[in-house]
């Protein structure tokens, strides 16, 4: 039995016996870690609860101490099961259940084979699991190559589905592709105007670059700044972005045409930065089906038919159709989120975004049709939108239709989602606001030194700043692909130095997984409303709260197993389930060791609370702290040297449950574990 299993077994006695006992009823029972492991593995404070409710319903005045010792003398009684995980339960302070567990059984417990045990476990809950969960996220523009900023979005994405799915949640994973937004106009108005190519041109130029090592979103990224520059040096080229932009959305023309082997070629470049960081999608939602499959128009009459939008007729939003949020009045920015339907008849981003949330929901009686778009090398396939009739001979799956729907965009768009929120709970009361979750974070900067390192020139003054703020349309952002190739050369020559006889490829498959490792837990340990501030010597650290050093535990970790004799894992639990005495006065003697087991066996319980939080960091914070709790009991205790059977059986059993807590937590953080370091 998982610890957490036993913490659900307590509270439902606790429960059972709070209601005949003090005929109370508890909405919920808190638990706790106590400050000390010495002061037990688990704290009820459900004696202070319980004192608040007969004063509530009686006026009675109770002492929570006495509530407690009353508690404590009825929760074990006749439990069979509880009394044998259970050692005692102690009153603490004013009223505090201290629950001690009984370590030697526990440790049995959590010996058995936690793969075999979890894959079991995870196939139950997906058997148990109707609810379908989609997550939107990365949503990069297709105008440009990625930049570090979309790094975090697609991480903390990528890293929530993971959780989803270790709970056993069906989940699907969608990338927004606003391929008829102002950014790829933009590009086009590059090409045509200033470039001076049309289709045939970009493709021969694509084709040009292809041949010199060179990539197409670059080059894009590129072009994107001097057009940003243009619109400012000549008027007239604002005509032309308008003018494009009407083409596009229009579609069936040249220019959308044009356009759209332009953001297609980008997504595929994006999709392939994404894939280095072990990142990848179901579905690919364009936004051009949205606008050339009715969608919004759909979506539109269903609004207007349930009167949850309303039509102005005077002040300044006369002639707009708005969402009527009066708890959010303010600022004039808020006011303009809040139109739908502008006064000239286009949709705005809000009202598109409303359209597609129905759409992902449920909520349109309107389907996309699909294609394969992208194949992995595992087989693993992403299917695209598309506005026509497509023949394939691959079954393709059953996308939308989600009873949640956590949508990753940064917290600028906080008014806007939840405008969207809203706006669905009036449209579909049965859905309600909780089937739209904004999973929003701040930016991503640079420290001085890591912009520096990434080419940056700065003057003294930026020198002397906290951080350096990016902007792609001037130019100043780094692309997602220069910052990973960066962290793979520093993490190579660090492996150089430490493993001369290694080949080249061996090196550079573990400088890569290092770089991952380093990138995605930098971009992960800060909570979401966080600013994070990248600097590559604190994300490489060896030392710090970084991937590396969490790398470098299991790493250390595994070493240990390559050492052991075969089947002496097996031997060390066959030891610990025999040795029972032994065992137990081992453990309570030596607290570190069972410290050491606890928190490795909180993982599923941190998982939990990462989830219902829609906090990423939580398990990031998790997954150091036992690197850290396993490095000092490594220091502590020579497993392969130990003379005392029984005690080199605990360590080994210990060992390896902390081992394999620790390459689990950074597998959920999509973090895999190099041979060496």
């Amino acid at each position: 039995m998982k610890p957490l299993q036993l913490q659900n077994l307590l509270r439902k006695r606790i429960f059972e016996v709070v209601a005949e006992r003090f005929g109370v009823q508890l909405e919920q029972i808190q638990a706790e870690s106590p400050p000390n492991i010495k002061l037990g593995d688990l704290a009820f404070p459900v004696a202070f609860e319980i004192a608040k409710k007969i004063k509530q319903t009686s006026g009675e005045k109770r002492n929570p101490r006495e509530i407690a010792e009353n508690l404590k003398a009825l929760i074990l009684d006749g439990e069979t099961s509880l009394n044998e995980r259970i050692e005692r339960i102690e009153v603490a302070g004013a009223g505090y259940l201290n629950v001690f567990y009984n370590r030697p059984a526990m440790l049995a417990d959590l010996a058995r084979d936690f793969d075999a045990l979890q894959s079991l476990e995870t196939e139950q809950k997906r058997r148990l699991t109707a609810e379908k969960i989609c997550v939107e996220h990365t949503s990069v523009n297709p105008n440009k190559a990625a930049h570090v900023g979309h790094l975090r979005n697609a991480v903390l994405g990528d890293t929530f589905v993971r959780l989803l799915k270790s709970q056993g949640k069906n989940v699907e994973v969608q990338n927004y592709i606003d391929n008829t937004g102002v950014q790829v106009a933009d590009v086009v108005v590059g090409f045509m105007h200033l470039e001076k190519m049309d289709l045939n041109a970009i493709i021969e130029l694509d084709k040009r670059l292809a041949e010199e090592g060179k990539s197409f979103d670059y080059y894009c990224w590129d072009l994107y700044t001097r057009v940003g520059q243009a619109y400012q040096a000549e008027e007239s080229l604002n005509e032309k972005r308008a003018e494009v932009l009407h083409a596009i959305e229009e579609g069936g023309n040249e220019i959308a045409e044009l356009a759209d082997y332009v953001a297609t070629r980008n997504v595929r470049c994006i999709l392939a930065t994404m894939e280095r960081l072990g990142i990848r999608y179901d579905l690919l939602a364009r936004e051009s089906e949205i606008l050339h499959l009715k969608f919004w128009q759909r979506a539109f009459e269903e609004m207007k038919r349930r009167n949850v939008i309303r039509y102005e007729t005077e002040g300044k939003n006369a002639g707009c159709w708005v969402m009527p949020l009066d708890a959010h009045e303010g600022t004039e920015e808020h006011d303009t989120d809040k139109i739908l339907v502008r006064s000239n008849g286009t949709v705005t981003y809000t009202g598109k975004d409303i359209a597609y949330q129905m759409w992902k929901l449920g909520l349109l009686d309107l389907d996309f049709n699909y294609e394969i778009f992208h194949t992995y090398d595992d087989g693993k396939k992403v299917w695209v939108t598309t506005s026509k009739s497509v023949e394939t001979d691959e079954e393709t799956p059953h996308f939308g239709k989600n009873d949640i729907v956590y949508n990753v965009i940064d917290s600028r768009q906080s008014y806007p989602q939840e405008v969207v929120k809203r706006s669905i709970a009036a449209i579909s009361p049965e859905k309600g606001e909780r089937a739209s979750i904004h999973l929003s974070y701040e930016m991503v900067a640079l420290s001085p030194a890591a912009a520096e390192e990434l080419g940056f020139v700065l003057s003294e003054e930026e020198k002397k700043r906290t951080f350096i703020e990016m902007s792609g349309r001037k130019g100043l952002g780094v692309k997602a692909d220069d910052l990973i190739n960066l962290l793979e050369e520093k993490a190579l020559a660090e492996v150089e130095k430490r493993h001369a006889d290694l080949t080249a490829e061996e090196k550079k498959r573990i400088a890569k997984t290092i770089a991952v490792g380093a990138l995605r837990y930098f971009l992960l340990k800060y909570t979401r409303n966080t600013v994070v501030v990248f600097d590559f010597k604190e994300a490489l650290s060896f030392d710090g709260e970084s991937g590396v050093f969490c790398q470098y535990s299991a790493v250390r970790a595994n070493s240990i197993f390559r050492k052991l004799e075969q089947n002496e894992v097996e031997k060390a639990v066959q030891i610990v389930r025999e040795e029972q005495e032994k065992t137990a006065e081992i453990l309570n003697r030596e607290d570190d060791i069972w410290a050491l087991l606890m928190l490795a066996s909180k993982l599923e319980e941190t998982i939990d609370n990462a989830v219902n939080l829609a906090e990423p960091a939580v398990l990031a914070k998790y997954c150091f702290n036992l690197a850290r709790n396993f490095n000092l009991f490594y220091h502590n205790h020579r497993i392969i040297s130990e003379q005392d059977a029984v005690k080199r059986a605990v360590l080994i059993v210990t060992a390896d449950v902390a081992r394999r807590s620790l390459i689990k937590a950074l597998s959920l953080m999509g973090i895999e574990v190099p041979e060496r370091m």
